[in-house]
């Protein structure tokens, strides 16, 4: 797959089989993950994206429970680099974001965000999106599309399958 100065990179596909190579997936990313990324997480309820975060959260050297922040809405990890964990599925209006504390988060470290396209208009161009599919009971697929940076970074993403 090849990006052109910046532009999208699309369909980067992997079938992940199990959990364990949805984490793997999320290790090879949270290695390359810089601060200001953005990695938007997509897909219906039970697909794949808190526990794509856990591992992602895991990698980076997380060692404390990492719970969804479906009720909190966000949850930071002091980690190399700094990790939000946004999980924005009951965020009434794009504007509540901002009391989140996602401008910070953005400027200072990694954002992992569940539903991101309740950012609405806060959504940063720059950003990685993946979007899970549920195949069965633990096989997955995630479409991954990198714009700005990220579209660079992904072709020397080293991801080891099942």
């Amino acid at each position: 797959m090849a990006s052109v100065a910046g532009k999208p990179l699309d369909g980067l596909e992997f079938e992940l089989e199990t959990v364990a190579a949805t984490g793997r997936l999320a290790a090879a990313l949270a290695h390359i993950a810089r601060i200001g990324d953005v990695i938007g997480l997509r897909g219906p309820l039970g697909a794949g994206k808190t526990a794509f975060a856990r591992a992602f959260i895991f990698a980076l050297g997380g060692r404390e429970e990492v719970p969804s922040p479906t009720f909190t809405l966000v949850q930071t990890y002091p980690l190399c680099p700094p990790v939000w964990h946004f999980d924005l599925y009951r965020l009434d209006n794009a504007d509540d974001a901002r009391e989140l504390g996602i401008e910070e988060a953005f400027a200072d470290g990694v954002s992992l965000i569940e539903w991101p396209e309740r950012l609405g208009p806060y959504a940063p161009a720059d950003r990685l999106d993946i979007e899970f599919e549920i195949l069965g009971d633990e096989r997955r697929l995630a479409r991954l599309t990198g714009s700005g940076a990220w579209a660079a970074r992904l072709g020397g993403i080293d991801f080891a399958r099942d």
